[in-house]
């Protein structure tokens, strides 16, 4: 009798990534059926793993850049080129995330998605045409302020002030 299981788990925050959760629960079933068949899925809803997960679905990669953090350090980022080569998945959580905050600095309102339009701007420089930007597992409440302000335009104050997001702002 042939056995096929799928295994199509999403990750445990600051836990488990969904692909390492599919491996996690891959390795339990073949204890118990080690001649199954098993079809790991890492499921995604936009946050931690999207990019990883599309790229590998698509036979895309990943392009790693330098970037601007949740608290305002330089950090390796990344963002995926999918299979196709005209599209890019940049993952809020790979620049902006939750897990990327110490906890000492778990301050909404100075943290920034800077990072995120460095990103978009990397994968528009890459030379594609289309953007899809996951916005789960933010650590950050900033509305894309910082993206934007990264990406060029200022944001302005009531009294029209140019003023910089989070991180420092």
């Amino acid at each position: 009798m042939l056995n096929r299981v799928v295994v199509a788990p999403s990750g445990f925050k600051e836990s488990l990534s969904a692909e390492a959760a599919a491996d996690a629960i891959a390795a339990g079933v073949r204890r118990v059926l080690p001649d199954a068949e098993l079809d790991l899925v890492p499921l995604v809803d936009g946050g931690e793993g999207t990019a990883v997960a599309l790229a590998a679905a698509t036979g895309g990669k990943l392009v790693t850049v330098p970037a601007t953090g949740p608290v305002g350090e330089t950090i390796a980022a990344h963002f995926a080129l999918l299979g196709s080569g005209d599209t890019a998945v940049v993952e809020m959580a790979a620049v902006a995330g939750l897990s990327l905050v110490p906890r000492d600095l778990r301050d909404p309102g100075a943290t920034t998605t800077y990072g995120v339009g460095e990103l978009i701007r990397s994968a528009l420089d890459s030379g594609v045409r289309r953007i899809l930007v996951g916005c789960g597992d933010s650590g950050t409440s900033d509305g894309g302020a910082g993206a934007l302000q990264a990406l060029g335009p200022g944001c302005w104050t009531s009294g029209a002030r140019n003023s910089r997001s989070g991180a420092g702002s």
